[in-house]
């Protein structure tokens, strides 16, 4: 039974005495900046995602913004992107010198729409690079997306920002275009408890330009041959995201095994929307428990009057906040589907820590409100 004045948290980091005592170590024993600690991290980071190369930075923005930058992209490039998202995710191509643009997303999975991108690609010049958002920890649709990068020799830049260990046809997303993105914030699937973000790629060029341009454009100690950036994950943090990979996966399992749970208790509402399921092909890591209902308002009051965290992601879309709307003269109608979302999206307690019976009292207070409804 769990009392009313219980507070169920939407997220919760992990930290153990494991990690209190790397980070001891790394104090006393580790250079601060760059010690070895980051450098272990990286090569871990490479072996549990495939690729030839993780580059750890200070954020998952300068993540995105160091990949594009990588590519290539120029001064009046343009690159296609989704608006519902964190704003993060336009900002780095603005960062990167190119301008974001958008392209509607599927009403099913939340994520970039191809068929939306397509038509993108064919109304604009000037596009470099597509960015797909693994939304929730939801998978893209990177089959469509990898055709149509092809089909207009476009470059595919992934923000897996929120998807540590999705995977699409058994491969983990942020390894299929030419770079992904991470991101270590504390409320992502692994955490350094702090900012902090990294580049997958298996380009040696991206990688070699990523490491100069977190390094104040570096190529020796006094030598450098491109404006760089302070943009390194400190030492300490990647000492804690060492510990954190090594329960990524079984911290993964217990999300969906939770998401299975909600399913299960809350799929005979007719008022609410579930998130996308796992596939044959897709397996995601559900970053975020996001369901859809037009009561969204009502009903986050109702549970958080009742001990249970809720969250918002995202209320307004990219294209509609103040600085977009003042840079780009959006109005608002002009993608539907993500502002729809935006007023229907409500994200309930998901973190590896949660307990059947805390599943079980949020469900019944959803099913009590919608009981009133």
């Amino acid at each position: 039974m769990i009392e009313k004045a219980v507070r169920i948290p939407l997220v919760k980091p992990f930290i153990n005495e494991e990690i209190k005592r790397e980070v001891l170590y790394v104090l006393e024993n580790e250079r601060y900046v760059l010690g070895e600690s980051v450098y272990k991290f990286e090569e871990e980071l490479a072996k549990y995602f495939g690729v030839d190369f993780a580059i750890t930075t200070s954020s998952g923005t300068h993540s995105l913004e160091f990949a594009l930058r990588a590519i290539g992209l120029k001064s009046g490039e343009k690159v296609v992107t989704t608006p519902f998202s964190f704003i993060a995710t336009a900002n780095s191509i603005i960062h990167a010198g190119g301008e974001p643009i958008f392209a509607d997303i599927s009403d099913y999975s939340l994520n970039i729409d191809p068929k939306e991108i397509e038509k993108t690609v064919r109304l604009n010049s000037h596009i470099k690079a597509v960015l797909p958002v693994h939304l929730h920890g939801y998978p893209a649709d990177m089959d469509e997306i990898l055709d149509i990068a092809n089909k207009y020799g476009l470059r595919v830049i992934e923000d897996a920002c929120q998807a540590h260990g999705a995977t699409y046809n058994n491969k983990k997303v942020g390894t299929f275009g030419d770079a992904g993105a991470l991101s270590f914030y504390p409320s992502k699937n692994m955490t350094v408890a702090g900012d902090g973000g990294a580049v997958l790629t298996n380009d040696e060029k991206i990688a070699k330009m990523v490491w100069k341009l977190r390094d104040a454009g570096r190529i020796s100690k006094y030598e450098h041959d491109v404006i760089g950036y302070t943009a390194r994950l400190n030492t300490i943090n990647a000492a804690i995201g060492r510990i954190q990979l090594k329960y990524l996966d079984q911290w993964n399992e217990a999300r969906r095994r939770i998401a299975k749970l909600y399913n299960n208790l809350l799929s005979d509402i007719d008022e609410i929307r579930l998130p996308p399921v796992e596939t044959p092909t897709i397996k995601p890591v559900y970053h975020l428990y996001v369901i859809r209902t037009r009561h969204r308002d009502e009903l986050k009051k109702w549970l958080e009057s009742n001990g249970i965290e809720c969250g918002i992601h995202y209320p307004i879309p990219i294209h509609l906040q103040p600085i977009y709307k003042q840079l780009y003269g959006y109005q608002g109608g002009e993608y539907p589907v993500s502002e729809k979302a935006s007023e229907e999206c409500l994200s309930i307690p998901m973190h590896p820590f949660l307990k059947d019976e805390e599943i079980k009292y949020i469900s019944e207070k959803i099913h009590e409100f919608f009981d009133r409804v």
